[in-house]
């Protein structure tokens, strides 16, 4: 049986790689709108960050995603993005735990 490959992608903030499904995607599109992007197929220039909180605050202080994405990111979005990643965080703790 042939071993599938795991996509692994770069966090903008800690530079550290992880696998793709370990991390948000933050993207802007043609029209220079933020938006996450829970598939991680939206078209437009991505940026990704580790689903975890810390590292969502500290890309909020450092402006990571300003650099990243060359633009400038409201804090409203990354308190969105803060919540988005606390939000994941804990769905995961429910539905892992459960099975």
């Amino acid at each position: 049986m042939k071993n599938k490959k795991i996509p692994m992608r770069k966090c903008v903030v800690s530079n550290e790689l992880y696998p793709k499904k370990q991390l948000v995607r933050v993207v802007k599109n043609k029209e220079g709108e933020l938006m996450i992007d829970a598939s991680g197929k939206a078209a437009g220039r991505g940026a990704y960050v580790c689903l975890d909180v810390d590292i969502a605050k500290e890309a909020k202080k450092k402006h990571a995603l300003d650099k990243a994405l060359n633009t400038k990111v409201p804090e409203a979005f990354y308190q969105e993005l803060i919540d988005y990643i606390e939000h994941i965080i804990i769905r995961k703790e429910l539905f892992d735990h459960g099975s």
